[in-house]
């Protein structure tokens, strides 16, 4: 027998708000379309934005007296930069007042079976950012399954904090079956983002079933609106 689905009557709002990381990482948003994206995290009280490096400091600024977290992306969408060129991100961007980094492992490297490299590349960056929290993108939509679970290995054995599906950029973003895969690939002290394609209340429970703790959104207003209506009664 199947365990019934997760519905928005077993979870709280709090909850469900501390798993989104309101994404803002759209190219074209203006500084004015990010702070407004921050004063809506802040509303919806999420437990993070993530936005782009540049914008670290003006956000860090707004969100100065929220208990939204700033979080930003490393290595950003393809994971190819030089290492030392993501250990600088990293520092600017803790220096900048970003507390998450979302960081993309060398998915060539990993394909090519070069799996010291891909760990030091992780492990540089994890060093390089002090308390912040280190979210390790693989980028699921180039990887087989094979190299999803060794992925997730070596982000665990650098030492990062999460594991999570994707950048929103690639072919295709989070499913089930992979964040099932990833969970079950990593130890109880590594947690599992989904990212790109969470866009309904039905998808993010689906998600939390999984073992997954966080999900990057653009559509939270949508989700959390509809959570407080559907549990209104």
């Amino acid at each position: 027998m199947h365990p019934e689905k997760l519905t928005a009557h077993d979870v709280t709002y709090e909850e469900l708000a501390g798993m989104i990381d309101h994404s803002l990482l759209k190219p074209e948003l203006t500084i004015k379309e990010v702070l407004e994206g921050c004063d809506l995290a802040h509303e919806y009280k999420v437990v993070s934005v993530c936005v782009k490096p540049a914008d670290v400091p003006v956000v860090a600024e707004r969100l100065s007296d929220s208990t939204v977290a700033v979080g930003t992306v490393i290595g950003f969408p393809h994971g190819s930069s030089a290492t030392t060129t993501k250990v600088f991100e990293a520092q600017r961007a803790v220096a900048d007042g970003a507390v998450e980094l979302d960081m993309v492992l060398n998915i060539g490297w990993l394909i090519s079976g070069e799996f010291d490299r891909v760990e030091d590349d992780i492990r540089a960056v994890v060093d390089a950012s002090g308390d912040a929290l280190v979210k390790v993108i693989l980028e699921n939509a180039y990887l087989t399954d094979e190299q999803k679970v060794r992925g997730c290995q070596l982000v665990e054995a650098a030492g990062g904090d999460f594991v999570k599906t994707s950048t929103g950029y690639a072919h295709s973003g989070a499913t089930l079956e992979d964040l099932r895969l990833m969970r079950a690939s990593v130890g109880p002290d590594v947690q599992v983002k989904a990212a790109a394609g969470v866009r309904s209340l039905d998808a993010l429970l689906a998600v939390r079933e999984t073992g997954a703790t966080r999900c990057g959104a653009t559509r939270t207003a949508k989700i959390l609106d509809d959570y407080r209506e559907r549990t209104a009664n």
